[in-house]
């Protein structure tokens, strides 16, 4: 058996007693959780679950929608999460759950109806301490497609199996993930002192450990990409600030694909600069990029629309995650602290 779980754990598992209590940090997500929590009480599975809402202070409708939610089904546990903050809300629900199993989900997450039998069953086999698959990013506008796209492919993300695809195996990280939960609660749950980037941080953890993280690309969950340029640019510039700090906390934890936007971003500001201050051939790096992000787009639009949009998109995701990289303060983990 690979990783810390125990084996009375693994016996709870597949011995039938296979309760999940299903959590989720819910802020602002009155648009999508009627959907994402729907499909989690339709899962075609034979043991109990629980899916426990750790309710941030929403300007929306979310809390009502939560209450109503509650109010129809007994599965249902709401519990308050005052700082709005992922990680503080997952430790909450974490706390609360009463199964040896926990599946993360998000709010503007849908998963398939065989999601948490698939999940269960890839621990079982793997002895894994977490499993996950694929972030499916779909769109339901023309500038949402273009992001899912965008997310979907190594152009826009790297080569990571749970965006990408790719063979199941041992991973650094999944997308959300179905853990044992006493390994979470071997290594202390989600760090709170992290505003993103908390569920890469939990697995490097957990795999320092001695637990094995593992990827199924069989394991697949629906994902509702940013709405807008700006929140989506707002998105990674806190990815990049927060996978800085990441790397500060555990050295080791750098990842050559992830110096790629710093990079790309410091090369085209630097030929933007000489090429209009000393002479226009110092612009060709930056021409060359472009030029790649709308041919890239080209090839991997799936529209008309999506062709047009995708270059921004792109170069939204790659500037602006490189601009949180590189601005991440050295003290970002004392100030949250």
């Amino acid at each position: 058996m690979r990783g810390n779980a125990t084996v009375g754990d693994m016996n709870q598992v597949s011995g039938g007693l296979r309760g999940i209590s299903v959590v989720l940090p819910i802020l602002n997500e009155e648009r999508h959780l009627e959907e994402s929590i729907g499909a989690i009480l339709a899962q075609q599975y034979a043991g109990e679950f629980e899916v426990i809402l750790a309710l941030g202070p929403s300007t929306d409708r979310t809390n009502e929608i939560a209450a109503k939610l509650a109010a129809k089904d007994a599965r249902v546990v709401l519990v308050e999460n005052p700082t709005g903050r992922t990680a503080n809300g997952l430790n909450a629900a974490i706390a609360k759950s009463k199964f040896p199993v926990i599946a993360r989900i998000d709010g503007h997450a849908e998963i398939s109806p065989t999601y948490l039998a698939q999940a269960v069953a890839v621990l079982e086999k793997t002895g894994a301490v977490n499993v996950g698959g694929i972030m499916a990013a779909e769109g339901k506008t023309k500038f949402e497609s273009a992001v899912a796209t965008a997310m979907r492919s190594p152009l826009g993300v790297g080569s990571a199996s749970f965006h990408v695809g790719g063979s199941a195996g041992p991973a650094d990280t999944v997308y959300l993930g179905t853990f044992l939960k006493s390994a979470l609660q071997a290594v202390g749950g989600y760090d709170e002192r992290f505003t993103r980037a908390q569920d890469w941080e939990l697995n490097f953890r957990l795999r320092k450990n001695g637990g094995t993280i593992w990827f199924d690309p069989s394991l697949v969950v629906k994902y509702r990409p940013r709405s807008t340029l700006k929140a989506l640019a707002k998105q990674y510039f806190q990815y990049g600030t927060w996978r800085r700090a990441v790397s500060r906390s555990h050295s080791g934890s750098v990842n050559l694909r992830y110096l790629a936007p710093p990079t790309a971003l410091t090369i085209n500001t630097l030929s933007f600069i000489l090429g209009i201050t000393y002479s226009p051939i110092f612009l060709a790096p930056l021409a060359i990029y472009l030029g790649s992000l709308i041919l890239g787009a080209i090839w991997i639009g799936k529209s008309v629309a999506e062709k047009a949009i995708l270059p921004v998109v792109l170069f939204t995701m790659h500037m602006v995650w490189g601009a949180g990289y590189l601005s991440s303060p050295k003290g970002l983990m004392a100030e949250e602290e």
